[in-house]
Parts: structure tokens; C-alpha cells; sequence
């Protein structure tokens, strides 16, 4: 099968010494010393005031013997810079550093280098150099940290693989955030400190220089190869329930069937004047409706309830338009509005699971908590979006330890923001009907082309060993129909095959498998035996040996596809 329509997953592999690395467009991607990982990306970044990421080309690439310089264009959002990437090897130091000059005056959110760790590190000691030569003891968390683990960062030293490892920085006081907050696959230490005031300005041919340098010593230890069987055990719990967005496409006039799904999510603003219009297209399929209410003040709720009345919602829950998450006068409003109605009041956050990591002490109990998940808040490449698995169990996982008891309800699942969660700019204002479309149908960007790529099915199946195996109550894929939509594209088959094992009881290894495995599996036990869903994620075919109740399957699966494997019974074995 074809990986061009998802998407390439590996660049040009770079060796100098006991250093090697791949050159993936502007970035040092997966750097190792002597076979240990170091670092999971180093490239430079230009953030707008609204911390869009500008668009960046390479425009030119050298090498010579102590190492490769890209040369790079950055130009959009108003924004235009060149620059310069140069990565130099000598024993068992590495050097990358950048010259970046403003082509034009620049206001920026963030410009400069960015080192992600990857998360195989997490609970490794970690010391960390400040610029007045005082050092401070801490390790990468293990539960994602709401806030920054390392400030005021002049080097930093970890070890990891058998060895040392330490990297100095350069050009400003740099610190560290944990990236996993939105499913990225890393910690990410950059400059400037956010305590700092933003967007800032840069001048036209202003400079922006700054360096990472990176030192080995000690030995280092070979990986274990991975478990060739997967052992699957019962979880104690049902498969999750299955739910889907509703479309906020422009009204195309068409009738859509309903997804396989239990319900439709829809969100809308408190006081939009297509509120009616919004919910009356989202129940036309009949489904359930789980409502989310977006509102500016405590005095809009129970207009908005009293719209959604009518469709009987199964559950419904009121979020801030500015913090995104459901503040307690908002949350007492919508208990007061709400009774009467036979509804589950859930709330969370209505974006990343970052909102609900860094409010939740301070938020009302919930009947059931939610978050959303997004793997494209800094990056876009195909393996940032299949990295992300990994940490939608780990993003799950923690979510369920919040909410304490109470079901967790996971989505929208979308490959693109539904909305900036960060923007420092007013969004559109709603339009009265639905010509145009409403919400992410109205923003820029938040619609991309591998929605319809055969691979986005396996990477649905991957998402849903992920949430499931973290302990989510429910998940949701994309909308109904449109470009951010399920109708008619291959990412359909496998929400269907996810949807007819939910409530059946789930299956889970027996062994946590690791976040950056490319073949994940989501099971339940059937009237029959055991039903599989496996997932090949990334550009190479692997095989797969599942063993539940005595029984093992081996199966080969082709990259960027997936499969059904059914265990019979026992009985019918014999």
C-alpha cells in the first residue's frame, strides 16, 4: 500500500562519529549516541502572537566533514525569516545551532530552538543548570505535570541508555513543559520563559542566535527487543461507547445517514443566533445527543438548556469561552437549568486535556468529565500525528485518576484543532444559519487531507486500544459528514468495527505495552471467543502474536492497515 497520500515517516539518516540522526525537512529528528536516544527532535520554531507556527522551507542543504547546515525560509502569518541550521559532531559532543534573522519587524509569541525529550525518559533524575551557576535536583515527570518541571534552564543532565547525558544551552534562559499535556510524544525544553511578556518584537535584520550542545560519556546498554506475544487478559470494564461530532459543515442540503455511533456530540455557543438551527441538524440522525454549551457568563445557560430540552439530551455540559473549561458558577447554573431532565451533567475541558490537568483542583465534581484530543497542537508530520497514540492512553490514564470514580468521556478526536485554545484574537462571530458552516467550519486550518487516507482507519483502531486501555468511558472520531467527517472515507470501516464491541468486555495486555509501539490492538470478549482489532502504525509491516485464554494467533500485518483476528472458544478450538 501506497504511504504517500498519509504521508512519510522517515528523512535522510545523517551518521558523523558515535552520532547519527535523521534529517527530517527542518528538523534533527530521533538523534542517538552509540544506538541511545537523545533527543526525539531539535529545530528551530517562529510562533505568531496567536502561537500559529509559520510555515518553514528548506531551501538549501550542505555538508562537510564536521557536519550539515540547512539553510531555511520561514514565511506566513505575516511573518518572513531566514536562517540557518548548523549541526557540528566533534567526538562525543554535537553542536546545533541557529542564526535567525528577521526579514522584516516580527511579532512573535516564540522564535528560536526547541529540544524535545522523548518520553521514555520520564522518571530519570534530571539536574538542572541555571545561568547563576546554581543547580536544582528533579526528574521528567512520570503523571503528565500540569505546569513547567524546569525553569530558568542553562543545561541540563539526565542519564539515560547506560550513559550521561547533558546538553547546554545558549542564546537566552531556556525551560521546559511537558508536551504529553497534548498527546505529543515529549518534553519540550524552549525559550523564551513564558512569565516573560508575549508577542514580542523582533526588528527587521534583527539576529536570533542560539545554541544546544550535547555531551555523551559512560556506555551504553542495548535495548531489550520487544515481547513477540501480546498477552491479553480481561479488564474488568466494557469496551467504550462510541460517539461522533455533529457536522459543522456548510448545509449541503443532503441527507446523511446516522455514523455507527451511540450519540452525537454537538457544541454551541450560548447566544449564537444558529443555536436552534445548530442542535435541530445535529439530532437529524436520529442519535442521542450529548450537548456542550459554550458560554461567556452564568446568565446564558439556561436559555441554552432550554434550547436543547426538547431533543432529550443524554448528556449535557456547559464550558467557559475563555477558559474552555466548566468553571463551578457556569457548572451551578447548569444543575439549576438541567433539572428535570434525565441528563448526565458532565464536564472537563472542551479542548486539551492540558486546560483540565492544570484546573481541575480548583472545578466543581462532575457526574462524568471529558476532554478532547488533537495530535497536531506543534507539529504536523504524519509521525507526530502516530506518535500521539501512545500518549492518548497515558492522557487517559490520567484523566480517569482526576475524575476520580466518575466516567471519562474522550472527544471530539480530531486531526486538527477544532479551535485555538491559546488564540490571542477574537474567533468569528457566528453567522445566523448554517450556509457557512459553524464553528471549526468558520476557522482556517482546522481541516487536513489525510482525513480521507486509508492509513486514518488504522490510526482509528490505534486511538481506540489507546483510550480504551487508559479507561475512557466513551470516545469520539471526527464528525458526521464534510472534510472533518466520516462519511465515505475509509476511517468510517473502523469507528463501525469499534462501535460493534462497545459494552462487550474488554481485553487489555497484560503488560503495558510501549507508548512508541507501532502495532496496537483492541479487544473484547464475543458469545464466540475473542474478537481483535489490530492496528499497524508507521512504514513497515510487523507481525503480531496475540494469546488470550490459551489460544495464540500470529498475524502479519502491512503498514498503515488493520485487521480483524477472531479467537474462538475453547470449544470450538477442539
Amino acid at each position: 500500500m501506497s504511504l504517500d497520500s498519509w504521508g512519510p515517516h522517515r528523512g535522510e539518516p545523517w551518521t558523523s562519529g558515535r552520532w547519527s540522526a535523521e534529517l527530517r525537512a527542518d528538523e534533527l529528528a530521533d538523534l542517538h549516541v552509540d544506538g541511545v536516544l537523545v533527543a526525539r527532535s531539535v529545530r528551530a520554531v517562529v510562533r505568531d502572537r496567536d502561537w500559529g507556527t509559520v510555515p518553514v522551507a528548506v531551501t538549501g542543504l550542505t555538508e562537510d566533514a564536521a557536519g550539515v547546515a540547512l539553510t531555511l525560509r520561514y514565511d506566513g502569518l505575516g511573518i518572513a525569516a531566514d536562517a540557518v541550521l548548523r549541526v557540528e559532531q566533534h567526538g562525543a559532543e554535537l553542536a546545533v545551532s541557529l542564526g535567525l534573522t528577521a526579514d522584516g519587524p516580527i511579532a512573535t509569541n516564540r522564535t528560536g530552538l526547541v529540544l524535545l525529550h522523548p518520553p521514555v525518559v520520564s522518571g530519570a533524575a534530571l539536574r538542572i543548570r541555571h545561568p547563576d551557576g546554581s543547580a536544582t535536583a528533579a526528574a521528567f515527570p512520570d503523571a503528565i505535570s500540569p505546569h513547567q518541571p524546569a525553569l530558568g534552564i542553562a543545561g541540563l543532565d539526565w542519564p539515560h541508555g547506560g550513559l550521561e547525558l547533558s546538553a547546554d544551552f545558549a542564546g537566552d534562559v531556556f525551560e521546559m513543559e511537558d508536551q504529553r499535556n497534548w498527546t505529543d510524544a515529549s518534553y519540550k525544553t524552549y525559550s523564551r520563559p513564558l512569565d516573560l511578556p508575549f508577542p514580542y518584537d523582533l526588528a527587521d535584520g534583527e539576529l536570533v542566535a542560539q545554541s544546544i550542545v550535547f555531551r555523551a560519556a559512560g556506555t551504553a546498554e542495548r535495548a531489550d527487543a520487544d515481547a513477540p506475544v501480546v498477552h491479553l487478559v480481561d479488564a474488568g470494564r466494557a469496551v467504550p461507547a462510541v460517539l461522533v461530532a455533529a457536522a459543522t459543515a456548510p448545509a449541503d442540503g443532503a441527507a446523511h445517514p446516522a455514523a455507527a455511533a451511540s450519540a452525537v456530540i454537538v457544541e454551541f455557543e450560548a447566544d449564537a443566533p444558529n443555536a436552534a438551527a445548530v442542535l435541530e441538524r445535529a439530532s437529524a440522525s436520529g442519535l442521542p445527543l450529548d450537548v456542550r454549551i459554550v458560554a461567556a457568563d452564568p446568565s446564558q445557560v439556561a436559555g441554552a438548556v432550554a434550547l436543547a430540552a426538547p431533543y432529550a439530551p443524554l448528556r449535557i455540559g456547559v464550558f467557559d469561552a475563555g477558559t474552555h473549561v466548566s468553571e463551578a458558577p457556569l457548572h451551578a447554573a447548569l444543575v439549576e437549568a438541567a433539572r428535570g431532565l434525565d441528563a448526565e451533567l458532565v464536564g472537563g475541558a472542551r479542548s486539551h486535556f492540558t486546560e483540565l490537568n492544570r484546573t481541575h483542583e480548583r472545578l466543581p465534581r462532575f457526574d462524568a468529565w471529558t476532554i478532547s484530543v488533537t495530535p497536531q497542537m506543534h507539529a504536523r508530520e504524519t509521525f507526530q500525528i502516530e506518535e500521539s497514540i501512545g500518549l492518548q492512553r497515558r492522557v487517559a490514564a490520567d484523566a480517569v485518576a482526576i475524575a476520580g470514580g466518575a466516567p471519562v468521556h474522550v472527544g471530539p478526536v480530531t486531526l486538527r484543532p477544532r479551535f485555538n485554545a491559546v488564540a490571542t484574537t477574537a474567533p468569528p462571530a457566528p453567522p445566523a444559519g448554517l450556509d457557512r458552516g459553524y464553528g471549526p467550519a468558520l476557522l482556517g486550518d482546522t481541516t487536513d487531507d489525510r482525513q480521507s487516507a486509508p492509513q486514518l482507519a488504522a490510526w482509528v483502531i490505534a486511538s481506540a486500544a489507546a483510550l480504551a486501555e487508559g479507561g475512557a468511558a466513551s470516545m469520539a472520531w471526527f464528525e458526521e459528514w464534510g472534510p472533518r467527517g466520516l462519511k465515505g472515507t475509509p476511517a468510517a470501516d473502523a469507528v463501525a468495527a469499534v462501535h460493534a464491541l462497545a459494552g462487550l468486555p474488554l481485553l487489555v495486555p497484560a503488560t503495558t505495552i510501549p507508548d512508541d509501539a507501532r502495532t496496537w490492538a483492541l479487544a473484547a470478549r464475543t458469545s464466540t471467543g475473542v474478537r481483535v482489532l489490530a492496528a499497524r502504525l508507521g512504514d513497515t509491516a510487523g507481525e503480531l502474536a496475540i494469546t488470550a485464554d490459551g489460544l495464540v494467533v500470529r498475524a502479519m500485518l502491512e503498514p498503515g492497515t488493520w485487521s480483524i483476528i477472531d479467537l474462538p472458544t475453547d470449544d470450538e478450538e477442539d
